[in-house]
Order: structure tokens, then sequence, then C-alpha cells
């Protein structure tokens, strides 16, 4: 007659603790959910490096308007807090204030400011304090190396894969005099080295093949250099800097080549049509990114066209590249928050590998390696096209994706 009134004890014991846990549980939860990152007010990488924080941005207004994030490891929502400070495009800024958010603000989640430039110091910082880095657009090759449970590349696929589409689209045009000049940093020399050897399988050496400091604007006499080995492509590989320089340096010196590519036009279109004027733009070539390419088809969050409605009517003007990259940031880093049953940087990157492969937003398919490198999201080839106005992107390559045919050689101006 005393095993009943024990049964109950211990069941009354068990909802104790099972009561207790839910309890702790719940207290364990942070009242928000702190992301820290860096931007640049000013310097070289500022103009795309407020993009990606103005996307970010703009992506922790629309989930705290909806009530916060849901954490499945608190199983609720929770408000978002942005903890950000300004590196001023300085690595050695940026070093100490990526460690302010690591061991001072003790930050839930850490992003990277734009680029390879800015992201280079942080990986090594996330590494050591074993705390998961998501990189939006930090895609130099040297990052991807190792396996590594502590970076993750999210919206801009690895460098060294960027030029495939565009060496295939040369050989394939028989196009085989073709120099080279590119910024002597991780992000443009790698997108050099992958460009020489896929030329070199298609047996294709560069005629003038040459790097430069990322410092760099006179590009007046390399111009001349390039002309006297009479390519039939020119591929300038540089940040947004480097293509203004060089695109008004080519404009202004009367050189003509038939062909001429520079990576950020189709980043940064406005910034790259304000500065270097439609007619120096005219006929070049670039990687298209959305919103100039669309993603209709999403599994996670807004498209492409939804995301440029949405954020135009928030924002009061139309989107670039840098803004859908740091909305990117966001929906991955909502998406890995939904599925990772702990709150903990490993179970994080864990998440992020469930997702790979099976996420596709309005960048296109989310997929990253062990290393952490981004292989969805490849960028195709795109001629911009002088239309009244305006400049229209036609995209030339591959031809899956083609939207028209290219105008070649460039007809002179």
């Amino acid at each position: 007659m005393t095993s009943m009134p024990n049964a109950w004890k211990r069941a009354a014991a068990g909802m104790a603790m099972s009561v207790a846990a839910v309890a702790a549980h719940a207290a364990a939860a942070p009242s928000v959910i702190k992301i820290g990152t860096l931007y640049a007010s000013s310097g070289a990488f500022a103009v795309a490096s407020q993009g990606q924080y103005e996307g970010l941005q703009y992506w922790v207004d629309a989930v705290n308007k909806d009530g916060g994030l849901f954490v499945k490891a608190y199983d609720k929502k929770i408000p978002v807090k942005i903890i950000a400070y300004d590196d001023q495009s300085s690595t050695s800024t940026a070093t100490t204030l990526y460690n302010q958010l690591i061991t001072q603000d003790k930050v839930d989640v850490l992003v990277a400011d734009f680029g390879s430039v800015l992201t280079s110091v942080a990986v090594p910082l996330a590494a050591e304090h074993h705390m998961l880095l998501i990189d939006p657009t930090g895609s130099g090759a040297n990052f991807f190396t190792k396996p590594t449970n502590y970076l993750a590349d999210v919206s801009i696929p690895s460098s060294q894969v960027w030029p495939v589409p565009l060496a295939k689209y040369l050989l394939q045009q028989k196009i085989k005099r073709i120099a080279i000049v590119y910024d002597a940093n991780d992000f443009d020399a790698s997108q050099a080295t992958t460009m020489k050897d896929v030329l070199a399988k298609g047996g294709v050496t560069p005629v003038y093949y040459h790097g430069v400091s990322t410092s760099e604007s006179n590009y007046t006499v390399l111009l001349h250099t390039i002309a006297a080995s009479n390519p039939d492509a020119v591929l300038e590989f540089g940040y947004p800097p480097n293509d203004i320089a060089f695109l008004k340096a080519l404009s202004q010196s009367g050189l003509h080549f038939p062909m001429t590519f520079t990576i950020f036009p189709g980043q940064l279109l406005s910034l790259l049509t304000k500065n270097v004027g439609a007619k120096g733009l005219a006929y070049t070539y670039t990687y298209p990114t959305p919103p100039l390419v669309k993603y209709d088809k999403v599994s996670y969050g807004q498209n492409t066209l939804q995301f440029v409605d949405a954020f135009t009517a928030a924002k009061k003007k139309a989107p670039n590249f840098l803004d859908a990259a740091g909305y990117n940031t966001g929906l991955i880093i909502q998406h890995m928050l939904d599925m990772a049953p702990k709150f903990t940087q490993l179970d994080f990157h864990q998440a992020l590998m469930d997702m790979s492969g099976k996420t596709t937003t309005l960048l296109g398919e989310f997929k990253i390696n062990a290393n952490g490198a981004q292989l969805g999201q490849p960028f195709p080839v795109a001629q911009l096209v002088p239309e009244a106005d305006s400049m229209k992107v036609v995209v030339v390559y591959p031809q899956d994706k083609a939207t028209g045919k290219a105008v070649y050689p460039a007809p002179k101006p």
C-alpha cells in the first residue's frame, strides 16, 4: 500500500523538476539578440559598406516589426539589436572594433564588414574566440583553405569561382589576346589567378598580366602599356575606386578595346554611372548581380522583386546589390536561429550546414562547403548597352540565362 504514494511522490518530484527546467530555460533567453557588425563611413570601401549595412538594418527593422525573430533554442520570438561601429575602411581600426564586439559587447552573432580587406582581420579573431563569423561579402580565396566551424560566406560566392563563367565565355568566343590587370589583394588576385588557370586549360595565355596596388588611382601609363600588347579583351579586377579610375582613364585616353570588363558596375551601377558616365560604361562587360538579375522562386524570405519593391517603399530609393547582400545576410541569420536547437556557436554553424543546398533566397542558392566558402549564387556575364538615357544590362552568358547577344567588337565612341 506504500508503493502508490511513493510513485506519486516521484511523479510530483519529476513534474517539479520539469517545471524548474522550463523556468530555467525561459530565464536563460536573452531579452534581445545582439548582432555585432562594422561599417565604413569613409575611405575606399564606404559606399559598398554602407549599402551592406543599410540592407542589414532593413532586415532588422522588418523582423522587429513582426515581434522579433523566432529562436528555436528558446522556442520564442526575440527582438534583434544591432551593435555597430565605424571602422573608416581601416583594417587596424576594424581589428580593434571586432575584438570589442566579441570580448566587451559579447554579441550573439558576429557579422563582418564589406569585402575581403575588412573581413580579413575578422577571420582569425573569430576563430581565436570560437565565434562564428557571418561573412556577407568577404570572398577572398585564402579565407577558405581548410575546414572550420567559425566562418560562413553567406551573400557572395568565393572570389576564386567568380571569373569561371567569364573565362568560359572568352574561350567560347575564341577571344585569345587577353590582357589582365588586377589589384594585389586576395579578392582580386584570386580572380586573376583563376582566370589565367581556366584560360590555360583552353590553350590561351594572357598577352598582359600585371598586379597593381589596391590604392592605385592612375591607370594612364598602364593603359598605354596594355594597348601595346594589342589585346582583343581587357579585364580589370579591382574595387569600385579602381574600376572608376580605370574606366575614366580609358575614356580620357583616346584608346579603345574590342572588349573591356570591370567588376563593380554589376553591383553598383548607379555609382559607376555617376562617376564614369554612361559613355564610359557603354558596351563594357561586368558580373550582373541581383537586383540586375532576379530570382523569382525562393524557399526563404522575399524574392528579388518583392525585396526591391519593399525596400524602395521603405527607403525611398531603389536597392543595389550591397543592400540586397545585407538583407540576405539577415535572412540567413534568421533561418540559422530558427533551426539551431541550442544557442551555441557550434549549433549555429551546424544549422548553416543543414541549410546548405536546401535554401534559396533573393540572391539564389545558399550552398557552403566545410571551409565556409559560398558555392551557390554564381555570377553570369553581362554587357552594358546604352538605351535612351539609361543602361540596359544584357546577360550574354551562360546561354540558359542569356537575355541577348553581345555587341563585339564594342563600337568606338
